[in-house]
């Protein structure tokens, strides 16, 4: 059995790739723009939620608290007569990009390090390049692309939106994959 402490190259090297990847990602390539519409009236919808005091969190219209609620003639009717929207609203002011990525930094190190865990109860030291390939590889793409489709599945995400957030996921579990397979102990 391989111990995870001898596995903190591999971990520290795949956050990092991991994270290089998403910056390019998102600020070379930017391939999810598309992926984000503004409002025609823009200005008057961020009137409208302003003027209705509404702070910081997840918002769904219409709301219902109970799924009995679903039988009232008034209640489908918003639903029939839309929109239906699921609309999360941050904190004013200017986005903090340093927290933001410190945070995905911290995801992703911390998705490396469970990965080194399982990997590490699972696969024997010397094991063979394919096969930490194979295991890393299919445990790290469930931990990013996972809640993608499961955002798709319940909020509404866009097939088109999930479908290339699984894609990043693939890369970022072929990233891990080498950068395991490549320092994973020898025999």
């Amino acid at each position: 059995m391989t111990s995870a402490l001898q596995l903190w190259m591999p971990i520290v090297l795949s956050a990092v790739l991991v994270f290089v990847a998403s910056s390019l990602i998102h600020m070379v390539f930017k391939w999810h723009n598309g992926d984000y519409r503004s409002f025609a009236n823009e200005d008057q919808v961020r009137d409208a939620l302003r003027a209705a005091g509404a702070s910081p969190g997840v918002y769904v219209t219409p709301h219902v608290t109970d799924m009995k609620e679903m039988g009232r003639p008034e209640v489908l009717k918003k639903f029939v007569d839309g929109p239906i929207a699921v609309v999360t609203l941050r904190p004013n002011g200017p986005p903090r990009m340093g927290p933001m990525l410190g945070q995905w930094f911290g995801f992703s190190a911390v998705v490396a390090a469970l990965v080194a865990y399982v990997a590490s109860k699972t696969l024997p030291v010397g094991a063979g390049f394919f096969s930490v390939c194979r295991e890393v590889g299919v445990m790290t793409l469930l931990a990013y692309a996972g809640g993608s489709v499961i955002d798709g599945i319940w909020w509404g995400k866009p097939w088109g939106s999930v479908a290339k957030e699984t894609l990043d996921a693939i890369i970022y579990g072929t990233l891990s994959a080498l950068a395991f397979a490549w320092l994973w102990p020898a025999a």
